[in-house]
């Protein structure tokens, strides 16, 4: 068996983000190699993250997060266990990763499972809609297999874009999600962290700007003097 140093433990707990001892364990598991151990870790991680989805979590934070230049403003709540994980460091940094999250990438719903029918409805004939134009223009008519396909992966891409769950964390570079990363925070902390809801503002959404001619004002204005 390997000998397991303090340096392969750290090298291994900078790349995971796991407990030391679990880091230890899975390097001798492994037999010292590196990205096995990485794999073991993984896979616990996720076994304790499923086993906790069917936990209930009701503690947490409601987070207000603005914007730098107070343009997007975004509360959102996200759930713990206990009210002492709520405070973990740890939590906390996801937290503020998520308001700004929310802000920069606009999701629409939380997960797909909260997408109402009549939206996914909506957005299939949108999407129909632009290959039937294309269609016109271009004078030639896919099959119909083809247009299912094509809708389906357009679907797909408009939801992963939508559903926070689904977005790739904009506040890192491993193009993790941010399910994956509740989902590790989860096995690490031994808590479900889930984000329940949110709402994003941004200023003047929804008002109609009436848009001014300058030309007209100008000649309107010469001819009232």
């Amino acid at each position: 068996m390997a000998n397991v140093t303090a340096k392969d433990v750290k090298v291994l707990r900078d790349r995971t983000g796991a407990g030391m001892m679990d880091c230890k364990k899975a390097l001798v598991e492994a037999d010292n190699d590196q990205e096995k151990a990485v794999e073991i870790i993984k896979k616990k991680g996720l076994a304790l993250a499923a086993k906790k989805a069917g936990a209930i979590a009701a503690e947490g934070v409601i987070h207000a997060y603005i914007h730098p230049g107070s343009r997007i403003g975004v509360l959102v709540e996200i759930n713990c266990q206990t009210d002492f994980v709520s405070r973990n460091e740890e939590f906390v940094a996801f937290v503020d990763e998520i308001g700004l999250q929310i802000a920069s990438s606009a999701p629409l719903y939380v997960r797909e499972s909260e997408i109402p029918a009549a939206d996914i409805d909506k957005q299939k004939d949108l999407f129909l809609g632009q290959l039937e134009e294309e269609e016109k223009k271009t004078g030639k008519k896919k099959p119909e297999k083809a247009v299912e396909m094509i809708l389906e992966g357009k679907l797909k891409k408009w939801v992963n874009e939508s559903c926070l769950e689904s977005q790739e964390m904009v506040t890192r570079d491993d193009k993790k999600t941010v399910l994956d990363v509740s989902q590790e925070i989860t096995a690490r902390l031994g808590e479900k962290i889930i984000v329940r809801r949110f709402t994003r503002y941004e200023r003047g959404e929804g008002i109609e700007v009436a848009k001014k001619d300058l030309a007209a004002d100008v000649a309107e204005t010469l001819a009232n003097a």
